[in-house]
């Protein structure tokens, strides 16, 4: 990796970032390679059927990792991705994707018909796609995986329409309702109750969710050369527009600094993920994170919007936008949930975005009949990344989530005072992902 930090084509926008990016993979290698956040909780349990079949899914997901190289060919992801961005030359070919041939300098859009409704009605999802007059790397950007997370199908919508394809390098793919069936009924599942995003790369002969996420991987996923996933909060939890990723990957570094000023969490995607799926594949994936579910926020759309297009500007896809970088946000490799002991009504004392030392008051929890109350302090200094709406709320919810800032200069003996604490290294939060 270090050899890596020191060879990486990079702005002089972009140092800043690069350096704490490599301080952040210093400091979570000296820490085990801990994951960045909680494994177990409100985020990956979070199902509206206590009967579904886990071990259906772990089969599924099992099977079709083991086929994954099949889905994607063996040529298309063997460049480093930071080789493809400053070697790309010649002239631009036409894109052959779901049946259809999109010429250079060109913008279309097309069906992808991953699954039927119950009377045997297709379903069909819109794919964007824009086709540069010069080559490129091509980059894929999908939302809704989850269907009530709605801000990034806006954000996909307004990168896509604002691109010139004459102006672009390679290939922007941008599918913005992935999960259509999730989104008709306001809901983040599919309408067996299972999480889409648990099945990738999917199985074309399992469940439904298993052979939607395969038809996605195979049909759209696997002709990309990076892959952005945005998402937002969920179960009435919003988070700080955040990029998360796994930094010991060098592909997904050179991803991760393109965004600019966002925040980043260091973070070992989740099997069955459609981010852990693309990694397999050798496709460098992050997930962008930003907003809460079943409302547009357009500050968050805002934000994300301005993170891509300034990675199209990275990646040398386009020259026209200025680069947003100037200030880069904290990486954050170690996060924790702070839960709830009791229950009652919850409410914030803090926001998203602000700064808090260990011992801060982040908010009360107050029984509504007794008025007896409770408080939840930061077991941490860092910041507020993640945090649940004001409501009501049971002993063991999970509240307020915090990333964990490093020291300036990481040492030896400043990595062994961080705080080993159970809740501090793993994630899937009260979350989305």
């Amino acid at each position: 990796m270090t050899a890596f930090c020191r060879q990486t084509r990079m702005t002089t926008h972009f140092v800043s970032a690069f350096a704490l990016l490599c301080l952040s993979f210093a400091a979570s290698t000296a820490l085990g390679g801990e994951t960045a956040v909680e494994q177990t909780g409100d985020g990956v349990d979070l199902r509206e059927d206590s009967t579904f079949d886990e071990d259906s899914r772990s089969s599924e997901t099992a099977v079709a990792a083991e086929e994954l190289v099949e889905a994607v060919p063996a040529h298309e992801h063997d460049v480093p991705l930071a080789d493809a961005v400053t070697t790309a030359e010649g002239q631009a070919e036409p894109l052959l994707l779901l049946g259809q041939e999109i010429p250079p300098g060109t913008a279309q859009r097309l069906a992808w018909a991953a699954t039927e409704l119950f009377e045997g009605v297709p379903v069909s999802t819109p794919v964007l796609v824009v086709n540069g007059e010069r080559p490129g790397p091509t980059l894929c950007l999908t939302a809704a995986v989850h269907g009530d997370e709605l801000n990034g199908i806006e954000m996909v919508r307004r990168v896509l329409h604002d691109i010139d394809p004459d102006k672009l390098s390679g290939r922007v793919i941008g599918v913005p309702i992935v999960n259509v069936q999730g989104f008709r009924r306001g809901s983040r599942y599919l309408p067996d109750r299972r999480d889409l995003n648990r099945y990738f790369p999917g199985n074309p002969n399992g469940s439904a969710a298993a052979r939607i996420a395969h038809a996605l991987f195979k049909d759209v996923v696997a002709h990309c050369d990076a892959l952005v996933d945005l998402h937002t909060g969920s179960f009435e939890r919003a988070n700080l527009p955040q990029i998360r990723a796994d930094l010991r990957n060098p592909d997904v570094v050179t991803l991760t600094l393109g965004f600019g000023s966002m925040v980043v969490l260091h973070s070992q995607p989740t099997v069955g993920t459609l981010r852990h799926a693309a990694t397999l594949a050798g496709i460098p994936a992050v997930t962008v994170e930003a907003g809460g579910p079943a409302q547009l926020e357009l500050a968050e759309v805002k934000h994300g919007v301005k993170g891509i297009e300034t990675l199209l500007t990275t990646l040398g896809m386009v020259k026209k936008r200025r680069r947003w970088g100037d200030h880069p946000e904290p990486v954050y490799y170690r996060s924790s949930w702070v839960r709830a002991d009791n229950g009652g009504i919850l409410l914030a004392d803090v926001s998203l975005g602000s700064t808090v030392r260990k011992g801060d008051l982040l908010g009360t929890i107050t029984d509504p009949m007794s008025n007896a109350r409770s408080e939840l302090r930061s077991p941490y200094s860092g910041r507020i990344i993640g945090m649940a709406r004001n409501q009501v709320v049971m002993p063991g919810f999970a509240a307020f989530h915090v990333g964990i800032q490093a020291e300036d200069v990481v040492s030896e003996e400043a990595v062994s005072d961080v705080p080993r604490h159970d809740d501090a290294g793993g994630y899937v939060d009260g979350m989305s992902e």
